[in-house]
């Protein structure tokens, strides 16, 4: 009985399981995510958010590039969930950082998830996996003319 076990055992240790991590990525709405009360109520009036090639006005000082990388836990949320939550930290994120350096604008927002950029003025991109979902941004914090 013991040489029966002490096989198995050695023939389950010689046996490669293969996991497959989910990595989902997928794009979500900026307007979607941005108009949640949660949002409105973090994120706040002080600073001015513009995404892509949003047109915004005239850049009083430039404060320099900056970038933002999240991840939250996404268990038992939905990809969607976890993906605004996500979002929402990296633009709280970007905007503390515009705070801190004097700005009132962080412009030219960018999502750049494993180092792939995008723009766009609809959507930002978040990666979904079964426990983690993740967001990273980049954006130019300025001061524009009031």
């Amino acid at each position: 009985m013991k040489k029966l076990i002490l096989t198995a055992l050695l023939s389950l240790s010689f046996t490669s399981v293969s996991v497959q991590a989910r990595d989902d990525i997928g794009a979500y709405s900026i307007a979607d995510t941005m108009a949640r009360p949660v949002a409105q109520n973090k994120l706040g009036n002080d600073i001015a958010f513009y995404f892509g090639e949003q047109a915004y006005g005239e850049v009083e000082q430039n404060f320099g590039e900056f970038k933002t990388n999240k991840k939250t836990n996404a268990f038992n949320k939905t990809d969607e969930e976890a993906c605004q939550w996500v979002f929402l930290s990296a633009m709280i994120s970007l905007k503390q950082r515009a705070i801190k350096e004097g700005g009132n604008a962080v412009v030219n927002i960018k999502s750049n998830y494993k180092n792939n950029l995008t723009s766009s003025t609809e959507t930002f991109q978040c990666g979904a996996g079964a426990l983690i979902a993740g967001v990273a941004l980049t954006g130019d914090v300025v001061k524009l003319k009031n």
